[in-house]
């Protein structure tokens, strides 16, 4: 995404009532900093650090079109607005500036704050009744399951490159793995997975055809449900249909979108880090290879230095109240600086410190909205990185570690590619499909020559076996809860679904940012 860039002098005063004019020892003159541009972008840890250092556990900064918030730094304060939805809701109606009318229709944080009928959104018994929904549907899954299509999509992925003896880490094992081993859980058709890779990867790049990429994601999702309604089987849809709490077909379907979007998001990013770091840490280099440190330990210390999301929007305050030192006002709304949280030298003194095996880091939240599907995340990376590990035991960073690039924007920073390098062997044959505990098997009925489906979108796509799948990050909060089930019954074959549409015409890429495009289907 481009961002303006604004200068940091002569900035627009902060409208009346907005914590410009509120905080306690705010930046001299009125001005605050933005979230976005140069500055953030640069060097996010670095920006957080000079906000800590003025302000404190909680600074006064500014979004897109200069909207006011707080972000929360101080790893205690950041959990106490977790765990108190009685002071802070989740319910982003409740925004002042909302209410007010100060957020422009075409805001950029209007597709990861305007209100949806999902359990992010909500507090109190509607939470519940959603929450137990999307809890007791990822509880019924077993990590060993996941394991068998972790292992045959990562060796599918493997076969594609390992001829050669170079890859690129990123854009051709990471932005794949996830959505490929989540379809199958969700029990969406096999030949949908390489098109819904490319469609989410399309909507994060912003490029004009994100549009078609996001209906193509909604499309797909609806037709599936549509189907197995009909004819239920194994899987996370049918499991949510079929619920006791009644989630309507709306619930059902953004519940579905969220997973696919931004939680492939999230473990995207993880693989990328941990792959990163045992690639350039000597560290965990040395202690991988002398078996004194688990990948387990590996992702832990991942977690706590590089979570997949910087910050999380967001909790409204409910009544004027005080946190961090600052007077916080009704409607006001509060950034979750989990990057920030999890430096704050009350509990990491010394950030050289290995942590390994410690698991209270804020990557995955805390209180009533923690992400409730974290441990099927931790295991497709764990799982998806062991077994590149062990096809390619040689594999190392082929660029110097200085020269490797991020991307990021107010919320997330992103790995542009790791290149690697490898002894060349023959090509691995992409294992047989082996059914999972409480997901749905491929149908034999797709026809196993095509790869893409007639009627995917506009974007491009590379070609790969067919499949797909993604993992649960900060963007579908909740408890924690347990990963492994008892045995299930025998897996339902999946009917052969309706053709979707036929594709829109190509349209030549504009930069323009993809939170905007987005807009013509949030205003429906």
């Amino acid at each position: 995404m481009t961002y303006e860039e604004h200068a940091y002098q002569g900035a627009p005063v902060p409208p009346p009532g907005c914590p410009a004019h509120r905080a306690a020892g705010g930046p001299p003159g009125g001005g605050l900093l933005r979230l976005f541009g140069p500055e953030a972008e640069a060097d996010p840890a670095g920006f957080y650090e000079k906000l800590r250092a003025e302000h404190g556990e909680v600074a006064p900064v500014l979004l897109h079109g200069d909207l006011p918030a707080w972000l929360v730094l101080g790893y205690s304060a950041n959990l106490t607005a977790m765990r108190t939805p009685s002071r802070f809701s989740r319910d982003s109606r409740r925004w002042t500036e909302f209410r007010e009318g100060r957020v422009a229709p075409d805001s950029p944080v209007l597709p990861v704050i305007a209100w949806q009928p999902t359990c992010s959104f909500v507090d109190g018994e509607e939470h519940r009744r959603l929450r137990v929904a999307v809890t007791d549907g990822l509880n019924r899954f077993d990590r060993r399951g996941m394991r068998r299509y972790v292992t045959r999509f990562s060796d599918q992925l493997i076969a594609e490159f390992g001829d050669s003896g170079r890859v690129d880490l990123v854009s051709q094992f990471a932005e794949h793995l996830p959505m490929l081993v989540m379809t199958q859980l969700l029990g969406m058709p096999e030949e949908y997975g390489p098109r819904l890779v490319e469609a989410a990867r399309d909507l994060v790049k912003g490029t004009e055809t994100s549009v078609a990429s996001n209906e193509y994601v909604v499309e797909s999702l609806r037709r599936t449900v549509e189907r197995k309604r009909d004819e239920p089987g194994q899987d996370l849809i049918t499991w949510l249909i079929e619920h006791p709490s009644g989630l309507s077909e709306d619930e059902v379907l953004e519940h579905l979108r969220s997973v696919l979007l931004a939680a492939n998001e999230t473990t995207i990013n993880l693989i990328s880090e941990t792959l990163k770091m045992v690639l350039t840490d000597s560290r965990f280099r040395a202690h991988l290879s002398g078996g004194q440190m688990t990948l387990p330990d590996a992702l832990d210390q991942v977690l706590w230095d590089s979570p997949p999301f910087m910050l999380v929007p967001g909790r409204w305050a409910t009544g004027d109240t005080e946190l961090g030192g600052q007077a916080i006002k009704a409607g006001d709304m509060l950034l979750l600086g989990v990057a920030a949280g999890n430096a704050d030298p009350a509990v990491r003194p010394d950030l050289d410190t290995p942590l390994f095996g410690n698991r209270s880091h804020l990557a995955f939240g805390s209180g009533p909205h923690e992400c409730p599907g974290q441990e099927i995340g931790r295991a497709i990376a764990e799982s998806g990185i062991d077994i590149l590990l062990t096809r390619l035991p040689d594999l190392q960073l082929s660029v110097e570690e200085d020269q490797l690039v991020w991307r990021g924007n107010w919320m997330s920073r992103h790995l542009t590619e790791l290149p690697a390098r490898f002894t060349p062997r023959a090509a691995l044959q992409p294992q047989a499909a082996a059914p999972a505990a409480g997901a749905v098997p491929s149908n034999p009925s797709y026809p196993s020559t095509s790869r893409y489906p007639e009627t995917a979108p506009t974007a491009p796509s590379a070609p790969y076996p067919s499949s797909s799948a993604t993992a649960f990050g900060p963007s579908v909060p909740g408890p924690r809860t347990p990963a492994t089930t008892p045995a299930r019954t025998a897996p339902v074959p999946v009917a052969v679904a309706p053709p979707l549409p036929p594709a829109p015409p190509v349209v030549p890429p504009q930069r323009r940012g993809w939170w905007g495009a987005l807009l013509a289907r949030l205003r429906g």
